[in-house]
């Protein structure tokens, strides 16, 4: 048996896989991140007690053969020579470094997002803030609670790429932008240089080390001593692994509280794009990332106010099958919407070139304004700012051979993959194992340590997906007209958006 363990943004999960590499069992905790003192955060203690509760749910621990661990990519933590927490872990969601990221952008030649850890570390820098100088570590999430467990600094190259730019011929943090990174901090002074606080690369298939007594204590003894580990990867990385995308010509989208899309690249693109991240696989191959902040956090709150007025007839539904009645009761609205829009930003979208979120519904005074309609429109508006981000790649003219959707917007059949074939114009396929997500594909790369002797691709290919149950739906024009009439609405409501975000900001002063 084979262990995946994620770290999400609102769910912490642990998937085991059998020898076939079958999903056989799943632990989960909820959990969701604060806004604290301006800060996008989650609390890291949480982040154990979900650990443990999450490896409650799986029977057989001590038969588990290797295990990975997996988690939101991105963001800041930074630990000082004894691993001390230095300043409140910092998430992907926070859009807190615009001048370091456009700085970088610009030294490199190469686009650093905000999110990026290195973003972070160079704003604090500007920032003068004062645990700069304290700094021996930033790492991530995931490689943050692989080394607690293993006492292994290490990271997977996937994972490394939303930190620190990846040179993919050398399968390492490139030298030239680390050198040029280097140069830039000089004056600072510090005792550190990027190179000494970044966590050591390492690839799928190469072990990571193994649980130690000190990590086994952390986790109430539940695995035993000496398992071993995968690299930590990000969910960016175990979604194109869940989904058997990790070849050229081949993408993936994410979809639950944050979205992204994933095309692994024949060449690279013919320049710069604020808009596209390039990050890599968990073997180092360069990928086009399309990825926006905000996706179903919005319709989620819905789903639960929706519940709670359910409570007022004493209605107590399954939330599983709330979120399948809803879902598919917006097939019955209009394809358009019926002149209803949805914003859907609780966070800032760098898409859009927003810093921070107001969600909006927006009707026209003729509006067909239903339940079916409004729900429809939530569910566009998770995969709008995705589709704007893809034009881009379109006009790169980028090709993908097989797009493959997973994550909680495609958990109930048919709605969101027919929504998503109809917005990116391509045929999308969802696979039985699409609602596990990023905790079964980091699974499947703890199998890999096992069976590492045949590339990632052929493995995946040959063993884990050779009889896999999957559906494909083609786009349709009527929802396809639909969804482009809706997009031009919801560009319009983006201008209402920014002066909304720009009003609640002063508000707030």
């Amino acid at each position: 048996m084979y262990l995946g363990i994620e770290f999400g943004s609102t769910r912490i999960k642990a998937t085991a896989i059998d020898e076939n590499y079958k999903p056989v069992a799943n632990g989960g905790y909820t959990w969701q991140s604060k806004f604290e003192n301006g800060i996008w955060t989650y609390d890291l203690d949480e982040a154990f007690k979900g650990l443990k509760m999450a490896l409650g749910g799986i029977n057989d621990l001590k038969n588990v053969k290797s295990v990975g661990i997996s988690g939101m990519m991105h963001g800041f933590l930074a630990f000082d020579k004894d691993w001390k927490l230095l300043t409140p872990f910092r998430t992907w969601q926070n859009t807190i470094t615009a001048k370091a990221a456009e700085e970088l952008t610009e030294l490199f030649g190469f686009n650093v997002p905000q999110r990026w850890s290195i973003a972070h570390l160079y704003q604090a820098l500007l920032n003068n803030e004062e645990h700069i100088g304290k700094i021996a570590h930033i790492t991530t999430l995931a490689s943050y609670i692989h080394f607690l467990l293993t006492g292994e600094n290490v990271i997977g190259i996937g994972e490394a790429s939303g930190m620190f730019p990846i040179d993919s011929e050398n399968l390492c943090y490139d030298k030239e932008m680390l050198k040029k990174f280097n140069e830039l901090i000089a004056p600072y002074n510090l005792n550190w240089t990027a190179e000494d606080v970044l966590p050591k690369v390492l690839k799928a298939g190469d072990t990571a080390g193994a649980l130690t007594e000190k990590g086994a204590e952390i986790i109430d003894n539940m695995l035993a001593v000496g398992t071993l580990f995968a690299p930590p990867e990000g969910d960016a990385g175990t979604g194109m692994v869940a989904t058997n995308s990790v070849a050229t010509r081949t993408g993936n989208v994410s979809a639950g509280t944050s979205i992204f899309s994933m095309v692994v690249l024949e060449k690279p693109l013919s320049r710069v794009y604020p808009e596209i991240d390039i990050v890599t696989t968990p073997t180092g191959k360069a990928v086009a990332m399309v990825h926006c902040n905000n996706c179903t956090n919005d319709s989620n709150a819905w789903v639960g106010v929706l519940n709670e007025a359910a409570g007022l007839f004493g209605a107590t539904p399954d939330t599983a099958e709330l979120y399948t009645k809803l879902y598919q009761k917006s097939l019955r609205g209009d394809a358009d919407c019926g002149g209803v829009t949805v914003c859907n930003y609780m966070a800032g979208e760098g898409i859009t070139y927003l810093d921070s979120g107001v969600p909006l519904i927006a009707r026209r005074a003729d509006s067909n304004f239903t339940l079916a309609n409004l729900l429809r429109a939530m569910l566009y508006s998770s995969i709008v700012t995705l589709k704007i981000g893809m034009e881009i790649l379109e006009k790169e003219n980028v090709q993908i051979d097989s797009l493959v959707g997973h994550g909680g917007y495609f958990k109930t059949p048919d709605v969101g993959q027919k929504y998503m074939a109809a917005a990116l114009g391509a045929a999308v396929t969802c696979m039985k194992t699409a609602g596990e997500g990023g905790s079964y594909g980091m699974a499947v790369l703890a199998a890999y340590l096992s069976n590492n002797t045949q590339s990632l691709e052929d493995f995946l290919n040959t063993k884990v997906f050779k009889n896999a149950e999957k559906t494909t739906l083609y786009p349709d024009k009527e929802t396809a007209d639909g969804f482009a009439k809706y997009m031009t609405e919801y560009k319009k409501l983006l201008e209402v958006e920014q002066k909304a975000v720009k009003v609640f900001n002063e508000c707030a002063q």
